[in-house]
């Protein structure tokens, strides 16, 4: 068996969107994934819902239809990968403030957010010298892989990147600098809030990675990448590299 294509899909999905109730949302969206046999953890919010869940291919395409019956998610967008066993030991839904915690109110990606960029536009953009790359992911998770010329804020949690940012942006003031910011993650939840932040802070053009490095990964050959190393992900499999395929570290 190719390693990596195996019978247990891994599926990452976020979505932003107006849920009035989530709580109301949290006991049928639990059961209704507990009877396909799902395992991993959906978080929900009044901004939307994030997750990681993985079951076969079949209990799969069940989930992702129970997941875009919720109210404003039929534009759900899902990022697949595969595993040789299933990488999370339970099911869990969460209830959260935030579905990506950023710890900054008002900070809403419906109402203004970066530009999508493509992964096959990807490389254009961040080889222009006119554009500053921004990692947005924690530092256990650039150590292990990065983006050529990515800057790393060094931040232990995605609450820090604000103040990074603010003292990232005088910086770039004090040199008379106004260049293209684009940002990535992993599965672009995190790029998606931080460049909706970073333009409440008046910057103009700033892009970010559609479906994160996840999509990248998938999408873009070895030989063209501008990637380098594994990409951390939050489940068994520790991290994955290009065409997805389960990388060799371990926790």
């Amino acid at each position: 068996m190719t390693r990596g294509m195996t019978d247990i899909r891994v599926t990452a999905l976020y979505h932003f969107t107006r849920f009035e109730d989530p709580e109301a949302l949290q006991g049928p969206l639990r059961e209704a994934l507990a009877g396909l046999g799902i395992k991993g953890t959906i978080l929900l919010a009044k901004e939307g819902v994030n997750g990681t869940i993985a079951g076969t291919p079949e209990a799969m395409d069940g989930a992702e239809a129970v997941l875009r019956a919720l109210p404003g998610c039929e534009g759900l967008v899902v990022k697949y990968s595969h595993a040789g066993a299933m990488p999370f030991l339970r099911l869990k839904v969460r209830l959260k403030k935030e579905i990506v915690t950023m710890g900054v109110d008002g900070i809403d990606p419906q109402k203004i957010v970066g530009t999508y960029v493509k992964p096959a536009d990807w490389n254009a953009l961040i080889s222009d010298p006119d554009t500053v790359l921004i990692d947005t992911r924690n530092d256990y998770e650039v150590a292990i892989g990065t983006f050529e010329g990515a800057i790393d804020p060094k931040t232990e949690t995605f609450r820090e990147f604000p103040d990074w940012f603010q003292d990232f942006k005088a910086r770039l003031e004090a040199e008379g600098r106004t260049p293209k910011v684009a940002m990535f993650c992993t599965g672009g939840i995190r790029c998606e809030k931080a460049t909706a932040y970073v333009k409440e802070t008046g910057m103009d053009e700033v892009y970010h990675l559609e479906g994160g490095i996840l999509k990248y990964l998938e999408e873009i050959k070895q030989d063209e990448s501008l990637w380098n190393g594994d990409c951390f992900v939050f489940d068994d499999r520790v991290s994955v590299r290009h065409g997805l395929e389960v990388g060799d570290y371990q926790l």
